[in-house]
């Protein structure tokens, strides 16, 4: 599996942040049930590790990642908890490095086009663009379409539902990552009938573009 197999599954990637271990499983089923079958866990709480365990235990059948990786560890602890794929908020030499070690599918973090070039340097021809709306937006992208042609996206970062198929429609885009999916709140408060119409509006999007 390599990461462009991964990103034309779905035109929505569900951005995640799990505070309470009893809510994984559930929110698993959710997003799948909605016809989601990739996602993105951040490692931000202290049970991220065993939720994204727990996530694949309830729904097999998805791929799920782990977001905010920045240290060779974040990177061995994800792939021994099972992570798909590893996504990162930015990119520094030693953490390009890891990750193209890893061999494990990967998205870098970058946010111009200089960041871009060296993660495509790198060997990384799939990014993510974070955070998108606070770094230019996809009028950014659209002007990094010309000089750097060979470089595919996934902004991620404040990017609401109707923002998104702004994003969708720029040809360096493969996909967009969102936390509207499933928002930390809508997560605690156990809405998973929320989650699960959420899921089906993002999977609508990825029908409408094919």
């Amino acid at each position: 599996m390599t990461i462009d197999t991964i990103l034309s599954q779905t035109a929505i990637i569900p951005v995640l942040e799990i505070a309470e271990l009893e809510t994984a499983a559930p929110l698993a089923r959710a997003l799948y049930e909605g016809g989601l079958t990739v996602a993105e866990l951040t490692l931000r709480t202290s049970c991220a590790l065993e939720a994204l365990s727990a996530m694949k235990g309830a729904a097999p059948e998805m791929v799920i990642g782990m977001g905010t990786i920045r240290t060779k560890q974040d990177i061995d602890r994800s792939l021994h908890a099972g992570a798909d794929f590893l996504v990162s908020p930015g990119a520094t030499p030693a953490l390009l490095s890891a990750l193209a070690d890893a061999g494990a599918p990967a998205l870098p973090g970058v946010a111009t086009a200089s960041e871009a070039m060296t993660a495509f340097e790198a060997g990384f021809r799939f990014q993510k663009f974070f955070p998108a709306e606070t770094a230019g937006g996809a009028a950014y992208l659209k002007a990094l379409a010309g000089p750097l042609p060979d470089i595919m996206y996934c902004p991620t970062g404040g990017i609401s539902a109707n923002a998104a198929t702004t994003y969708l429609a720029l040809k360096n885009v493969a996909c967009v990552g969102g936390s509207w999916v499933a928002p930390a709140n809508m997560i605690a408060a156990r809405n998973f009938n929320a989650v699960l119409a959420n899921a089906e509006r993002a999977a609508a999007m990825q029908s409408a573009r094919l």
